[in-house]
């Protein structure tokens, strides 16, 4: 079972590691890279210790079809309304 969910919106890029982190309860970092994601991975691991967590993501935010060269901007998605009768 996971140790938890985490939104990717609230993970951190880390450039030195190219990998995007989150804080481990041990002290060291869960991580996960963009070629992980793009591959469908959802788990990030920790190095350190036996914990991983669950990264929610949307896999098309991640899919490069070669053709650009601008990174994505990952932003929290956007609430729609909701009618209620």
């Amino acid at each position: 079972m996971s140790y938890d969910d985490v939104e990717i919106e609230d993970m951190e890029w880390n450039e030195g590691l190219q990998a995007y982190t989150y804080p481990c309860p041990c002290g060291d970092l869960f991580q996960i890279t963009k070629e992980d994601l793009r591959l469908g991975e959802e788990i990030a691991r920790c190095p350190s210790c036996s914990l991983y967590i669950t990264v929610i993501y949307n896999i098309e935010d991640f899919l490069d079809d070669g053709k650009s060269t601008k990174k994505k901007n990952i932003e929290p998605r956007k609430q729609q309304p909701i009618a209620v009768a």
